[in-house]
């Protein structure tokens, strides 16, 4: 009999959520519209109509959510910080009722003895800053707008000083890939807007935000803070060693991935990058200052990953969303849109994805090589699939626990392989709102009746409760 997996001393088992997918109460304590509120109001944009409005009441039921990650035992729980909820129009001083009730979440989270990890944006920018045409484009503001990435950078420096004493981890940006190209690119997720270009600014003013923004935490937290960034890099394969197809796999990699970790990692864009998309922009967008601001020292690397991408040459097809959404929508690989993506081989979730965990390990070894030295954390990994109670109440869900498990091996194997690897993160807690999909996709370790609000752990939750209290991989069912 083979013994169980054993991780590290100290190493973190958490949970993740995001603001806009559990928190609700959209319209109190000050809160005003975010993009996601906007877009999700417009019809025919979500799944069936689906708002974040009430979304899990995550804002009413802080205790029971908190209480409930420690009977499951969490070390860490990492949440996201709802921007307009604390600055309603992106500018000027906090509302304090905002901030309330983060500083609520902190104390709670620590009374139980669970590390906070603090996201200041993942994906909710306030409307007004999108809207703002001040100095903008005519077609809106928005992250293809140069102020907003010094909006939140103040935005940033205004939470340090409220949380700073008691949050130590914070991660400036969750996936900046999806904020720019499915929400400026391909138009499908929030602000729906679809010009390369605008997404490629987007996501120069992203990595810009990062930078001015991990300034700004600098300068505001004590000398435990540890600042890092949640990226959503691409685990690409080419379907064919042809040199077509490898060529389509460097395209995607270089818009999927380098084109953060290039300016975050080594200061620079890719030169490939540059001349792929050269057609589209002169990238003078980008400022003589902007590559050293972006290029601030980093604590840690966030890593979120569901499934690897699969690519060939030479098509008219129009390429799906990177995150795996359907393919009715524009491209939203400026500079590669003539490019096939397959469906990876293996059994699927409830999203269509490819359940293949080699593409976490690729990941890892990947970063273990091209930033040696700096902490990973998976912040990100999880499935979704059609949940529902039985007659008893219980909800089974040997896929998702199938699915963690095959994900973990290969995470220890990364880490057995010399991979610094500090944490893991599944996503997510709490069944939510689940952005374009509305509430058709439930990804939680937690069942949510929507109806009740009641929640429900699944077997899934209870096994990754044993496996963050003993430290050890159970195994599968």
């Amino acid at each position: 009999m083979s013994c169980p997996l054993r991780f590290p001393p100290g190493f973190l088992w958490g949970a993740a959520t995001a603001a806009y997918q559990v928190e609700g109460a959209a319209r109190e304590g000050g809160r005003t519209p975010s993009i996601w509120d906007t877009f999700s109001h417009t019809p025919g944009k979500v799944l069936g109509g689906d708002t974040g409005d009430i979304a899990a009441d995550h804002f009413h039921r802080r205790p029971q959510d908190v209480a409930l990650m420690a009977s499951l035992g969490l070390t860490a729980y990492r949440f996201s910080v709802s921007w307009p909820r604390v600055q309603p129009t992106g500018r000027g001083p906090a509302v304090q009722r905002g901030l309330d009730f983060y500083r609520r979440l902190v104390d709670d989270l620590l009374d139980h003895g669970i590390r906070p990890l603090l996201t200041l944006y993942h994906w909710d920018l306030p409307q007004e800053l999108e809207a703002d045409v001040h100095g903008g484009t005519a077609a809106g503001g928005g992250w293809p707008h140069r102020e907003t990435a010094h909006r939140f950078a103040d935005y940033a420096g205004i939470v340090a000083e409220a949380l700073g004493d008691r949050v130590q981890w914070w991660t400036t940006l969750n996936e900046p890939w999806c904020s720019a190209f499915l929400g400026y690119g391909s138009g499908v997720h929030a602000p729906g807007r679809s010009d390369p270009v605008a997404a490629l600014r987007a996501a120069h003013h992203l990595s810009l935000a990062h930078g001015l923004a991990a300034q700004a935490l600098r300068a505001a937290l004590p000398a435990h803070g540890r600042i890092m960034i949640s990226l959503n890099p691409a685990a690409v394969r080419a379907r064919t060693r042809a040199p077509a197809d490898l060529d389509a796999q460097r395209r995607v990699d270089a818009l999927a991935t380098r084109i953060f970790t290039g300016p975050l990692l080594h200061g620079a864009y890719p030169d490939d990058l540059l001349a792929d998309t050269a057609r589209i922009t002169d990238w003078s967008f980008v400022h003589d200052s902007d590559l050293a601001v972006i290029k601030h020292p980093l604590d840690a690397l966030g890593i979120n990953y569901y499934t690897p991408t699969v690519v060939s040459a030479g098509t008219d097809n129009a390429p799906p969303r990177h995150d795996g959404h359907g393919a009715s929508a524009r491209s939203p690989w400026a500079g590669a849109e003539h490019i096939a993506f397959h469906r990876p081989p293996g059994e699927c979730t409830a999203m269509g994805w490819a359940a293949d965990p080699s593409g976490l390990y690729d990941l890892l070894m990947r970063f273990h090589r091209e930033a040696p030295g700096l902490p990973l954390y998976i912040t990100e990994n999880g499935a979704a699939y059609e949940d529902k109670p039985d007659a008893a109440g219980t909800v089974h869900d040997p896929g998702r626990i199938a699915y963690l498990h095959s994900h973990l091996t290969a995470a220890h194997r990364a880490l057995a392989r010399g991979a610094d690897l500090r944490g893991y993160f599944l996503w997510s807690l709490l069944d939510n709102f689940e952005w374009a999909y509305g509430y058709s996709k439930r990804f939680g370790a937690v069942y949510v009746d929507f109806a009740t609000q009641a929640r429900t752990p699944k077997s899934s939750a209870h096994w990754y409760a044993r496996l963050a209290r003993t430290n050890e991989l159970p195994p599968p069912p």
